[in-house]
C-alpha cells in the first residue's frame, strides 16, 4: 500500500512527501470528524418539512460527489458537505418564519450557487474576496455563530420567547435542556483536548441517554438507502427567480462565497500548500468544485456545500493530496447504508453542535480593530442584528450600510472600496423598494 503506481501518478504522493497509507489514514480520521452532519442535516431539514431519511440520503451522496471531486480535479486535502449554518437559516428562517415553502427556498440556495457559479467563472469571487474588507468579512462569520448558538439553545429549550422580556431561561431540569447541555459540554470538552471527533461523540452518548429514558425508539442499523424522490429535482426555480427572494439568494451566495473560500485558505495553509499571499495551488479547480458542488447539492435536496473546517484533522495526521478527500467521499457513500441510526437522532442532540459551531465561529472577532470605531461599529451591527433580527441576510445588509455611514461620517471615505459601494446600493435598494412595500 506504499505507493501504489496509479495512486501514485493520480496524486502525486511522491511530490508531496506523503503515502497511500498515511493518506487513508488521514481520510478516514476527516470522515469521522465530520460525519455528524449526515446526522444533524436532518434533523434541521426536517423542521422545513422535507423527509428526514431522503435528506440522510442525499446529504451522503452531496458529501461523496463534492469530496471525490475535489480530490480528482484540485488533488487538495479538502472534503466537501452540507454547510452548518446555512441549513439553519434555510429551515429555520427562510421557511420557518417567512412562510417560504422549502422548494422555493431550495431554489434560491440553487440561484445562489448559480451566482457563486458564474462570479468563480468571470473571476468576480477572487474580486470581492480582496475587496471586501475583514470587518465586515469577520462580522458575517461571528453573526451566522450567533444566530446558529440561538437556534441550538432554542432546539434545546435553554432559550424560550417571553413576550414580556422576548426571549427567557427555559424549564432547566427538562430532559432536552439538561441533555442538549450535557451535549455540548462534551463537545467543548473533548474539544479542548484535541480530540477531532467531539461532535461524533456527543451525538452517539446523547442518543443513547435519549434511548435510555424513553424519549429515543430504536429502528435498528443497517438498511437499504431510502429513495429520494420526494426531494431530489423538487426544487422550484421559477417561483425562486423573483424580486423579493433576491436578498435571500444573495445571502446564500454571499455567506457560501466567504465561508468556503476562508476554509480552503485555512485548509490547505495547515498543510503548507499556501504562499505569503494565501493562494493555494490549484486554486481554481478547487472553487470551481465547491461551487458545482453546491449547484448540485441544492438540485437533489440539500443546503449549500462547503469545504470543511474538520479537514484539518486530516491534514494534522499527514494527509496532503487528494487522496484523503477521496476516501472520505467513499465513506460518505458506505454509512447511506445506515439510515436508521440517523432517525434515532433527537433534537436535543443536535443542539449541542450548533451551539459549539457558534463558539467557533465568533472566535474571529478577535480579529477586529475595536479601537478603529469605523471598523468596530460595522462588524458589531453585523454580528448582532443576525441574531436580534432573526435574520442573516437583515445583519448583512444593516452592515454594509453602518461601514459606509461610518466611513463617510469620519472624513475616510477613500477607504470604501468599489465592491462595498455597490452591495451597500443594493442592500439601499432592496430596503427602499422591497421591504417597505
Amino acid at each position: 500500500m506504499n505507493n501504489p503506481g496509479l495512486l501514485q501518478r493520480i496524486f502525486k504522493l511522491q511530490e508531496h512527501g506523503t503515502t497511500a497509507r498515511t493518506e487513508v489514514i488521514a481520510g478516514f480520521t476527516t470522515f469521522l470528524t465530520m460525519v455528524y452532519i449526515v446526522f444533524v442535516n436532518p434533523q434541521i431539514l426536517g423542521a422545513a418539512g422535507m423527509n428526514t431519511q431522503a435528506v440522510f440520503v442525499t446529504t451522503c451522496l452531496i458529501a461523496a460527489f463534492g469530496s471525490i471531486l475535489m480530490g480528482l480535479v484540485a488533488n487538495l486535502p479538502v472534503a466537501l458537505a452540507p454547510a452548518m449554518g446555512l441549513n439553519a437559516f434555510f429551515a429555520f428562517v427562510v421557511v420557518g418564519a417567512m412562510g417560504i415553502s422549502w422548494q422555493v427556498g431550495m431554489g434560491a440556495i440553487f440561484w445562489g450557487a448559480t451566482g457563486l457559479l458564474l462570479l468563480t467563472i468571470f473571476r468576480v469571487r477572487y474580486w470581492m474576496i480582496a475587496n471586501i474588507p475583514l470587518s465586515l468579512r469577520v462580522g458575517i462569520t461571528a453573526g451566522i455563530g450567533l444566530f446558529i448558538a440561538m437556534i441550538g439553545l432554542k432546539n434545546a429549550g435553554i432559550v424560550v420567547a417571553n413576550p414580556e422580556t422576548l426571549v427567557a431561561v427555559g424549564h432547566l431540569t427538562s430532559h432536552s435542556v439538561l441533555l442538549g447541555a450535557l451535549g455540548f459540554f462534551i463537545i467543548a470538552i473533548l474539544a479542548s483536548r484535541n480530540i477531532h471527533i467531539a461532535v461524533l461523540v456527543s451525538i452517539v452518548v446523547t442518543t443513547l441517554i435519549g434511548l435510555a429514558i424513553g424519549d429515543v425508539k430504536y429502528g435498528g442499523v443497517f438498511s437499504a438507502p431510502t429513495g429520494i424522490t420526494s426531494i431530489i429535482g423538487q426544487v422550484d426555480l421559477a417561483g425562486s427567480l423573483n424580486v423579493g427572494m433576491a436578498g435571500i439568494i444573495f445571502s446564500f451566495m454571499l455567506v457560501n462565497l466567504f465561508d468556503s473560500s476562508g476554509t480552503l485558505v485555512g485548509v490547505t495553509d495547515k498543510a503548507g500548500l499556501t504562499d505569503e499571499k494565501g493562494t493555494f495551488p490549484r486554486m481554481k479547480q478547487a472553487l470551481y468544485v465547491d461551487s458545482i458542488s453546491s449547484v448540485v447539492g441544492s438540485y437533489i435536496g440539500t443546503s449549500s456545500v462547503t469545504a470543511y473546517i474538520e479537514s484539518s484533522s486530516g491534514v494534522a495526521i499527514g494527509g496532503r493530496t487528494g487522496l484523503m478527500a477521496v476516501v472520505t467521499g467513499i465513506l460518505f457513500l458506505l454509512v447511506m447504508f445506515l439510515s436508521p441510526l440517523a432517525g434515532m437522532v433527537p433534537p436535543y442532540a443536535a443542539a449541542g453542535a450548533l451551539i459549539y459551531v457558534g463558539v467557533l465561529m465568533t472566535s474571529s472577532l478577535t480579529r477586529i480593530k475595536w479601537e478603529d470605531l469605523t471598523e468596530a461599529v460595522p462588524a458589531f451591527v453585523t454580528a448582532i442584528m443576525m441574531p436580534f433580527s432573526f435574520s442573516i441576510t437583515e445583519g448583512i445588509a444593516l452592515g454594509f450600510i453602518s461601514y459606509c455611514v461610518m466611513k463617510l461620517g469620519s472624513g475616510r471615505w477613500r477607504e470604501m472600496s468599489p465592491c462595498v459601494i455597490a452591495v451597500t446600493l443594493l442592500f439601499v435598494l432592496k430596503i427602499v423598494f422591497i421591504d417597505a412595500h
